[in-house]
């Protein structure tokens, strides 16, 4: 360890000479644009500068390309755009070409264009193009990886030919940030992905063994004179939703914007006026008996793109934007909740987020939600009252960071929640740090946070830091690092955090290859250490030992496993759910297997197999799980994926349930089935047909006798039954059903109709013994939530609204 921090500290002290020759294309401007067809007859094309020589990377790299599979790229600009024409040699039966929906690659050969203005190997605009004539667009930098929530609107097209195939690509300035500048020098890099054997070469060479992808980037020269547009675009739309459900209808209509204006030339506003998020899809949903609450991914399109500056420090969790009100009913003994809004209202909200040409990135949100309402019914009189369960809320983020040799950054965060009266406003502020050494070697990320909370009856502030090391390049690389939080510590007003109140170390070690080797087009071996603590008191907690193992086969099929102990006695602080209690469980083993055969053939399927048990007197544990995942490529067109999950676990003891002197617990059998289906049928690029369906269920089965907890955590075995203790049947049968298809139509470039049909069942009861089938029938009695949607998104450009007007004035 202490040879580690030398050489970190050495080698940030040493100024080397290192450099990286690098390629460079000087470009000419054209005075007529070319057509965008995939044919390149154009004159833009006859004396354009040639990007050719590519280089494979993976699954070997410095591997030249052969005559037969070349690709020549020519780029020229005009005012308006880059244009971007590839020559990509092949024999066309050989060409994968899957049609997907947008950034979706499946099983398509495809050719990428990354273009970064500022140069600083750090923040790459990437476009892409699929043989199938799909696109996909990304976000990219070393903090985020590639963000493929961000969209862009750009125009390319696709020719297959007899000795390859032909992309044609416009992208116009709007989608790109940069300072107005004479002469400048872009970053640029040309990618070709052939997926018939996984090869992937581009223009300028790239060393996988370390630093980012960014710094790998060549040279755009030859740009003159660009003047940034005026980057102002409307996404106006309209949408109508009918939901039936119980025998009764209701109907919406919707009308709102969105909106992206560039401030500057390196700053944009996103602005979302009156939201629509009814066509997101639906949460998947699971029976949680943990002590944490179940979270979700984000799936509103606004809170997935270009959010790569807030996600510093991981205290945003945008789920927090319009979720559960934060407040509670007071009820008399004669009344009830008849309905408890499970959102709240997203009245409006804005991204003002962009980086310097010297890399200071500057990044504020926010967003406002509404008063919610809880109805409450009085069961005398049958009248209903309102109580307001969250009041009109303010939720910000401000974000400044300052990025440094193509591989390092120092970033300040502050998120602050403020609600209206007297509820919880809560401020969590980070100082943060990843610095990576010049040659790309060794890695130091430093984490320091506060978060205050303002309650109605108290203030509480809690802190939290982190400090991780580790070897980034080479095939041995380690990491070791310290986590530390507080019992006070919280963030879960606009962050997630499942826990406080730790002291955490761990270790890792890893090999991996980059090149095939004998079988193998590559592998990895992993072994990690964790050791835990209460941060207060200062207490052990428990232990992890793991090792695991993937590779992928020069087959292309690929597979591994895991073996993960937790060794002696774990204490767990918060299985409990009371404040200072814990509970004692003992040398858990769990592993598995998996098993991915190779997706360009027809028919592929995924495996994956799990079991875990405990060693531990008087406790027999045992749990095991199946996953299958076969998936059928009927067409270039049509693809299905069905997957069937299973786990059976017995002999499980944890929480069930408390009174006012006892905590109890059960020893209880759960099982778990979901069964779930994807679909898709792509017309062509611009038309596609998607079904989504899933079914889940889960039983929980507990011992007629309770487990009393006792104070040295350890539990007490009963004669007593929950119904003797006077509790209420603790078992559970719980299912959902959950369907989704919806059509989208690309009718103009950026705009869009969707029309999605969804349907939901839902049912939870303690019938635990019920078989599937039975359960299925009961299931089906329950109401149905019926809901149809049809959303209607136009692209408007200012730019181009400012043509016609010109040409108006001039005719």
């Amino acid at each position: 360890m202490k040879n580690g921090l030398f050489l970190f500290i050495f080698s940030l002290c040493y100024i080397s000479a290192f450099t990286q020759e690098k390629k460079s294309l000087n470009i000419a401007r054209t005075s007529t644009a070319p057509k965008i067809d995939g044919i390149l007859d154009d004159v833009a094309w006859k004396q354009a500068q040639e990007a050719k020589d590519f280089i494979q990377f993976s699954p070997q790299m410095g591997i030249k390309e052969t005559p037969e599979t070349r690709t020549v790229v020519k780029i020229t600009y005009d005012d308006d755009a880059i244009y971007v024409g590839a020559y990509l040699y092949d024999n066309p039966k050989n060409i994968m070409r899957q049609l997907t929906s947008r950034d979706n690659f499946g099983e398509s050969d495809f050719f990428g264009f990354i273009l970064n203005p500022n140069n600083d190997g750090q923040n790459d605009t990437e476009f892409f193009v699929f043989s199938s004539g799909t696109q996909a667009d990304a976000i990219n930098s070393p903090g985020i990886g590639e963000d493929f929530g961000w969209n862009a609107v750009w125009d390319s097209a696709v020719k297959i030919v007899d000795d390859g195939w032909i992309v044609e690509m416009k992208i116009p300035y709007r989608n790109l940030r940069f300072s107005n500048q004479e002469t400048p020098t872009w970053g640029m890099q040309i990618h070709r992905h052939i997926h018939r054997d996984r090869s992937q070469y581009t223009w300028n060479p790239i060393d996988v063994t370390k630093g980012n992808a960014g710094i790998y980037n060549g040279e755009l020269k030859g740009l003159e004179n660009l003047n940034p547009p005026t980057r102002l675009t409307f996404y106006p739309f309209i949408s109508g939703i009918v939901n039936s459900y119980d025998g009764e209808t209701e109907t919406q209509f919707n009308a709102g914007m969105d909106l992206k204006y560039g401030i500057t030339e390196n700053f944009t506003l996103d602005a979302t006026l009156i939201p629509d998020f009814s066509q997101a899809g639906f949460d998947q949903v699971e029976l949680n008996l943990g002590p944490f609450e179940q979270t979700f991914s984000e799936q509103r399109q606004f809170f997935t793109e270009g959010v790569d500056l807030f996600t510093k420090g991981n205290l945003f969790f945008s789920r927090r934007v319009g979720s559960g009100p934060t407040g509670a009913v007071s009820l008399n003994a004669d009344e009830e909740v008849q309905d408890f809004p499970e959102n709240v209202k997203v009245i409006n909200a804005i991204k003002v987020s962009g980086r310097t040409k010297k890399g200071l990135g500057v990044g504020v949100f926010n967003a406002v939600t509404g008063k919610t309402n809880a109805k409450i019914r009085n069961t005398n009189t049958n009248s209903t009252r309102n109580e307001f369960v969250e009041p009109l809320a303010n939720y910000n983020i401000f974000v400044i960071d300052q990025q440094f040799n193509q591989n390092s950054s120092v970033s300040l965060i502050n998120t602050n929640v403020t609600r209206n009266g007297h509820f919880r406003d809560a401020n969590v502020t980070g100082l943060l740090a990843n610095l990576t050494t010049k040659k790309n070697t060794y890695n130091l990320v430093t984490e320091l946070k506060m978060s205050h909370l303002n309650l109605q009856t108290e203030d509480e502030t809690g802190y939290s830091y982190k400090v991780e090391f580790a070897k980034v390049f080479g095939n041995w690389q380690y990491w070791f690092g310290h986590e530390y939080a507080d019992d006070v510590y919280n963030i879960n007003d606009l962050g997630l955090q499942f826990r406080n109140n730790f002291s955490n170390f761990g270790v890792e070690g890893s090999y991996r290859t980059f090149e095939p080797t004998g079988i193998f087009n590559n592998y990895n071996f992993n072994a990690f250490i964790d050791y835990s603590r209460l941060a207060n008191p200062n207490t052990y907690t428990g232990n992890q030992i793991a090792v695991s193992f993937s590779g992928q086969l020069k087959k292309l099929d690929g597979f591994g496993g895991n073996v993960n102990f937790e060794a002696g006695k774990q204490y767990d602080y918060f299985e409990p759910r009371e404040e200072g209690r814990y509970f004692i469980y003992e040398n858990v083993l769990n592993g598995g297997i998996w098993f991915s055969s190779n997706y360009n053939k027809k028919f592929a399927i995924d495996i994956n197999l799990s079991g875990t048990t405990t060693f531990e007197k008087d406790r027999e544990t045992n749990a095991i799980g199946l996953s299958i995942s076969p998936r059928i490529r009927l067409s270039e067109k049509v693809m299905i994926i069905y997957s069937f999950d299973y786990e059976k676990t017995n002999g499980d003891r944890g929480y069930a349930d408390n009174t006012p002197n006892a905590i109890i617990f059960g020893n209880r059998d759960r099982k778990t089935m979901i069964n779930s289906v994807t679909g898709s049928y792509n017309f062509n690029p611009f038309h596609s047909l998607n079904l989504t369906f899933r079914n889940y269920w889960s039983t929980v089965l507990y011992d007629d006798n309770i487990y009393l907890l006792q104070d040295n955590g350890r539990l007490q075995e009963t004669n007593v039954t929950f119904s003797d203790a006077g509790l209420d049947d603790p078992n559970i049968n719980f299912s959902t059903w959950n369907l989704d298809l919806s059509y989208s139509w690309q009718f103009a470039p950026g705009s869009f109709l969707t029309a999605l049909y969804r349907n939901q069942l839902f049912n939870y009861d303690t019938e635990a013994e019920l078989n599937f089938t039975n359960n299925f029938d009961r299931l089906l009695t329950q109401p149905i939530q019926n809901s149809f949607s049809l959303k209607i998104q136009y692209f408007i450009d200012y730019n181009n609204i400012k043509k016609v007007f010109r040409k108006k004035t001039y005719s």
